[in-house]
């Protein structure tokens, strides 16, 4: 949104009193600014609705609604984007808070029903190594999966190691062994490659990321879409964790047996090295 604000310092001096009043307005909230409807900032910089169409179009936006679909570019920028009326139409920001919070647990609830979701399932329960990956904000979340994954089987590994490379981790997949890659918005770019040298080798990928990744999408066995959307500029990562309960839980049911053998060695080895309260 710095675009925005630039363009509106350099035309301040030049603006109507009334409409200094929305650019006050917009400078305030210039990082939650999607979050408001055009009759929201009217009404709360107490000028008309047509004032704030004048001042967008004055700045080269033919309306507010182009502003906000100009923000689906700046996205991965961590700008903040909310198209859906209902939460924006609510009056608190805790509200929209929790509303889109919702929202993205059902985008994920709705892909999850498919039958691809069963696929990842048996292919983690039959591979030999599940090897998980993440870097920036994703690493969290690997490592989280990681953590989880590992009370219930062995051979689960973070690649790569802190401040390695990971070439020498990757030789040793095969096609008997999963990958495991989180990489959400602003990712690196060697990602790809990364994905081209294991599809050369067989190596069966699962992609968890937003929807546009196109290109990593094709370089992967199986694809989890998942919504970072939030009313703020930092994306939200609800979802993300609850995927990783989910599929962690899943494991553990399908492989109970073995799994709860696992979990009771760990607590006992909790408890001779007092490593917990």
């Amino acid at each position: 949104m710095n675009n925005l604000e630039d363009q509106l310092k350099t035309e301040y001096s030049q603006l109507t009193p009334q409409e200094k009043k929305v650019a006050d307005f917009i400078l305030d909230h210039i990082h939650d600014l999607v979050t408001y409807n055009s009759a929201e900032i009217a009404r709360l910089s107490q000028v008309s609705k047509a004032t704030v169409s004048r001042l967008f179009k004055r700045l080269g936006y033919t309306s507010y609604k182009a502003l906000r679909e100009h923000t689906r570019t700046l996205r991965q920028q961590g700008i903040p984007l909310v198209e859906n009326k209902e939460i924006l139409a609510k009056d608190s920001l805790l509200q929209r808070h929790y509303e889109q919070e919702k929202l993205n647990l059902q985008l994920l609830m709705q892909y999850l029903t498919s039958p691809e979701f069963s696929n990842i399932l048996d292919a983690l329960l039959k591979a030999k190594k599940i090897a998980i990956t993440g870097f920036r904000n994703s690493y969290a979340v690997a490592l989280h999966l990681r953590q989880q994954l590992l009370q219930a089987r062995s051979d689960v590994y973070l690649y790569p190691q802190s401040g390695q490379t990971i070439a020498e981790e990757l030789v040793d997949l095969t096609k008997e062994d999963v990958f495991i890659l989180f990489a959400f918005r602003r990712r690196p770019q060697h990602l790809k490659h990364i994905l081209q040298y294991l599809q050369k080798n067989n190596v069966p990928v699962l992609l968890i990321s937003e929807e546009k990744s196109s290109e990593l999408m094709q370089l992967s066995s199986w694809h989890i879409h998942m919504s970072l959307d939030s009313i703020s500029a930092f994306d939200s990562y609800t979802a993300a964790m609850s995927f990783c309960s989910l599929l962690s839980n899943a494991f553990l049911h399908a492989s109970l047996n073995h799994s709860r053998e696992r979990v009771q060695k760990i607590s006992q080895c909790y408890a001779q090295l007092y490593e917990l309260e």
